[in-house]
C-alpha cells in the first residue's frame, strides 16, 4: 500500500492556497487568512472545487466546517467513515504549510487510492475535512470548528462569537457563503488522522522524515489582571507607589522559573519562597527535578510556560503603570504540571496583593487536557512508515491541534512532516516538497489501511 502520491499535485494545491491572503515578507512565503475574510472564502472555494473535481460529495455545516465524502459504488454508505484533514485559516502573517498540508494530504490520499488500482476500493467511506477557525485568530481561543464537531461547544454559542470589531462569526460565514446547515459529527467516524508540520526541530535534528505523534500536549490559557495606582513618574516617591507593572514582572519571572523547573531545566531561584510557591512545594535548588511528562518517548522536558501577552496601562513613559493584563500559556503532556503551575500563579497573585498592595484577578478561558493518540492509529502509522520504507520516529506534539477535540469522540492519530529550522506561524515556515510528499505517502498508506483499502497487502 505505497500509494501513488503525486508530489506535483500536492505542491500545486498548497501553492495555489498560499496565494489567498498572500503577504509580502523579507524572507519566506507568508499569508494572513482569518476566518470569514475574502481570503478565507477563496481558500474554501478552491478546496471545495478540488473535492468536487475528485468526485467527493461536499457539504458545509452551520459553523463552516467543510467535508467531502468519497463513497465508491460498492461501499456501504452507512458504514462509519474514516476521516482526515486539518484547517485552512492562518495566524496573522503566518506560513503556507500550517493547515493546508494536512487538508491537501488528506485529499491527495483519496486521489491516490482512486488511481492505484481500478478494482480496489475501501470498505468504508473516506471523508476529507477542513475545520473552521483552528488558529483562533479572530473569533476564539482556537480549535473552534472541531469543538463543534466533537459536541464540546453548542453551535449557537459559536455563531454569536464576535471579533475585535463586534462582528459575529455567523455574519462573516454568511458573507462568504459558508454558513451551512447541520453539524459535522465526529462521533460518526470510525477513525481520524491528521498530518501537520512539526513546528519544531526534532525531526530535522534526528534526520527523520516522519514523526508519529504519541500525545498532543494539554494547553491552558490564563488571563491575569493586576491593578495598582496610576501616578506621576516624577513626583510619586518610590516608597509610596503601587506599580502594577513591577508586580506583573515578578509574576512573569516566576512563571518562567516554574516552567523551567517542571521541565527539569536548571534555574537559580532568587528566593526560596517564590520558587516553592510556583513549583508546588518542591526543592528550591537548581530545579533539576526531572518533572514534566511521562509515558512518552520524549517526555523529558515537555512542560512549557509562557507569558506571551502584556497590556500595560496607560503605557506612557512618564506614568507609573496602574493596570496590567497578562496572557499566560502553559502546556504539558501530563495534566499535573499544568495544574500545579496554575495553582502557583494563584498563590503568587495572592502574595502580590499582600506585599505590593495591588488587586488581582485570574481567569482560565482555555483548558484542554493532554490527549494521547489511539493505539491502533499509532500502530497503523508506524506500519505505514515501514511499508513505504520512510524513516519515522515517535514524539509528542507541543502545539494544540483539532485532533485533540476529535479524540473525545473517535480514535485519532497524527503524524508530522519536518519543519526546516523549526519556524512556524511565520513566513519563514518551510517544509521541503519532498518531505511533504514523503509524509503524505505514509499518511495515505495509513488512511488506506484504516479504511480497509486493499487490506490483503
Amino acid at each position: 500500500m505505497d500509494l501513488p502520491v503525486s508530489e506535483d499535485r500536492l505542491r500545486a494545491d498548497i501553492e495555489a492556497t498560499a496565494e489567498f491572503g498572500a503577504i509580502g515578507a523579507p524572507e519566506g512565503h507568508g499569508r494572513t487568512v482569518l476566518t470569514g475574510t475574502d481570503a478565507n472564502g477563496n481558500a474554501r472555494e478552491y478546496f471545495a472545487d478540488r473535492l468536487d473535481e475528485a468526485g467527493l460529495d461536499v457539504r458545509v455545516d452551520r459553523v463552516g466546517n467543510v467535508a467531502g465524502r468519497w463513497t465508491p459504488d460498492d461501499v456501504d454508505p452507512e458504514a462509519a467513515p474514516v476521516a482526515a484533514g486539518s484547517h485552512l485559516d492562518s495566524v496573522i502573517e503566518g506560513g503556507i504549510f500550517d493547515g493546508p498540508l494536512g487538508v491537501y494530504a488528506a485529499l491527495e490520499a483519496v486521489r491516490a487510492m482512486q488511481e492505484a488500482e481500478a478494482d480496489a476500493t475501501p470498505e468504508r467511506p473516506v471523508e476529507v475535512v477542513c475545520f473552521t477557525e483552528e488558529e483562533g485568530g479572530r473569533f476564539s481561543e482556537g480549535l473552534l470548528g472541531s469543538s463543534i464537531a466533537a459536541g464540546v461547544r453548542p453551535i449557537e454559542e459559536a455563531l454569536t462569537l464576535t471579533d475585535s470589531d463586534g462582528v459575529t462569526l455567523e455574519s462573516v460565514l454568511d458573507g462568504i457563503s459558508y454558513l451551512g446547515e447541520g453539524r459535522l459529527d465526529a462521533s460518526d467516524w470510525d477513525a481520524w488522522l491528521e498530518l501537520h508540520i512539526e513546528q519544531g526541530t526534532r525531526l530535522e535534528s534526528m534526520g527523520k522524515e516522519v514523526g508519529v505523534v504519541t500525545t498532543v500536549t494539554g494547553i491552558t490559557h490564563c488571563d491575569a489582571t493586576i491593578t495598582g495606582e496610576t501616578d506621576h513618574a516624577g513626583s510619586t516617591p518610590m516608597a509610596t507607589r503601587t506599580d502594577a507593572l513591577t508586580a506583573a514582572s515578578e509574576l512573569t519571572l516566576d512563571i518562567e522559573r516554574a516552567g523551567r523547573r517542571a521541565a527539569g531545566v536548571g534555574v537559580e531561584a532568587p528566593n526560596e519562597e517564590a520558587s516553592v510557591s510556583m513549583d508546588g512545594g518542591g526543592d528550591a535548588g537548581d530545579g533539576n527535578d526531572g518533572g514534566g511528562g511521562g509515558g512518552d518517548s520524549d517526555s523529558e522536558g515537555t512542560t512549557v510556560a509562557t507569558v506571551g501577552k502584556i497590556d500595560a496601562r496607560p503605557n506612557a513613559t512618564n506614568v507609573v503603570p496602574g493596570e496590567v493584563e497578562l496572557g499566560i500559556d502553559i502546556r504539558d503532556v501530563e495534566r499535573e504540571p499544568i495544574d500545579r503551575i496554575v495553582d502557583g500563579v494563584r498563590g503568587k497573585l495572592s502574595r502580590l496583593e499582600t506585599e505590593r498592595g495591588v488587586e488581582t484577578t485570574l481567569t482560565r478561558p482555555l483548558d484542554v487536557s493532554p490527549t494521547p493518540m489511539a493505539g491502533r492509529c499509532r500502530e497503523t502509522l508506524n506500519r505505514a512508515a515501514e511499508r513505504t520504507e520512510i524513516e519515522a520516529t515517535e514524539l509528542h506534539s507541543g502545539a494544540a491541534h483539532d485532533t485533540m477535540h476529535v479524540a473525545r469522540v473517535a480514535d485519532t492519530g497524527m503524524c508530522f512532516a519536518p519543519s526546516r529550522g523549526g519556524f512556524s506561524h511565520s513566513p519563514r515556515e518551510w517544509t521541503d516538497w519532498a518531505d511533504c510528499a514523503a509524509a503524505t505517502r505514509v499518511f495515505a498508506s495509513a488512511l488506506a489501511e484504516l479504511a480497509g483499502y486493499n487490506r490483503s497487502v
